[in-house]
């Protein structure tokens, strides 16, 4: 019976810093406490992103393990697909408001700047020698019910924060996935250069 913590690190094309490679979206989660300092910091690191007019447009609903019973109830959102993250000690719903403060324009780029700093929190998750598994499996309707959360503002995501469990804990289908090598589209297939007919590493032949 397989009980190593798995390490998958993306193995990259091109050069980048060890924290991006790090990264990835772990399922196994160990029950235990994750300290307040480390919560905090993750969460900082969310507060300093960028966003659009510096509107910082994100807020988060935070639970954990200090209170068992709201855990419980935040986990209650969640679909069949993602129970491994009722074994997380954190559970956060990810919200983001819809339009400008100052001028109550509608903002254009709140999913994005929420995707921003969601992407702050994984990358300082690692850092913090934990992981965070963001998740859209979950009952949209009753999580606006369970969080209270005003009409001004969208549901976004689910994120589960913690230290790594072993692979054992999970359900057969995952360990799969765990174990399998993570994959990405080519650079020629996402970027290109000055118009969507030449792939950025057409360059190299200029």
């Amino acid at each position: 019976m397989e009980k190593s913590i798995i390490d998958n690190h993306a193995v990259t094309d091109y050069p980048i810093h060890y924290l991006l490679g790090k990264r990835w979206s772990a399922r196994a989660f160990s029950a235990r406490r994750v300290e307040n300092i480390k919560l905090f910091s993750i969460l900082e690191a969310a507060r300093w992103t960028p966003s659009s007019r510096n509107e910082q447009p994100w807020r988060y609903i935070v639970f954990t393990s200090d209170n068992p019973n709201r855990l419980v109830e935040a986990q209650s959102v969640l679909l069949e697909s993602n129970s491994f993250a009722k074994q997380a000690p954190i559970l956060i719903c990810a919200i983001t408001k819809k339009t400008y403060t100052t001028s109550k324009d509608p903002n254009r780029l709140y999913f994005h700047d929420l995707g921003a700093a969601n992407e702050n929190m994984f990358l300082e998750s690692f850092n913090q020698g934990l992981i965070m598994h963001e998740m859209g499996g979950f009952n949209v309707t009753l999580a606006r019910e369970v969080f209270k959360i005003p009409n001004d503002y969208e549901v976004g995501i689910m994120i589960a924060i913690g230290y790594q469990g072993t692979n054992d804990s999970l359900p057969e289908k995952f360990k799969v996935k765990n174990t399998k090598p993570r994959e990405r589209k080519l650079l020629s297939e996402i970027a290109y250069l000055e118009d969507l007919g030449h792939g950025i590493l057409d360059m190299i032949n200029k």
